[in-house]
């Protein structure tokens, strides 16, 4: 048995959850993960485990996954530094919020950004829902009340 398969049987006998795996992503990654999932509403969450409102709403975004189960598919990316993957994961372990976890490692964070939407100035908490063919139908950038979010959902076919 592999070393990581040994620590992952140890983590659920002692009713741990197992520590997810977080993705790289650059903005070329970004726009694959997008058209990947055409045919799919999704909403991609920017978050750090710096940014406390980041903390409170992603919690919440776990929470209406689960309850509008299969309407949508929920994507996370950390902005944190590499020295904060290990919170990275014990955060979203913590709070059961559903995969798949990335984590944006680009060279030129003002590139990344622009990428994503031109208009966005990188503050986060920052949310960018996409409708079935793949165009942003909505931004949500700081705080916002998981209604408004979910009311959005909802409009989409």
């Amino acid at each position: 048995m592999t070393r990581r398969l040994l620590v992952t049987a140890l983590l659920c006998a002692a009713g741990l959850p197992a520590q997810p795996r977080l993705i790289p992503l650059d903005a070329r990654d970004y726009r694959k993960l997008i058209a990947s999932h055409r045919g799919r509403i999704l909403l991609v969450d920017f978050w750090a485990t710096w940014c406390e409102p980041c903390l409170r709403e992603l919690p919440e975004l776990a929470k209406l996954h689960k309850r509008l189960a299969g309407r949508f598919q929920l994507v996370t990316i950390s902005v944190d530094d590499a020295e904060q993957e290990a919170d990275v994961r014990k955060f979203l372990a913590k709070f059961g919020v559903p995969g798949p976890h990335y984590i944006k490692r680009t060279g030129d964070d003002d590139a990344f950004i622009r990428s994503v939407d031109p208009n966005w100035s990188g503050a986060l908490p920052a949310l960018f829902l996409y409708d079935r063919q793949g165009r942003r139908v909505r931004s949500f950038v700081g705080e916002t009340e998981i209604g408004v979010i979910e009311a959005a959902i909802r409009k989409l076919p």
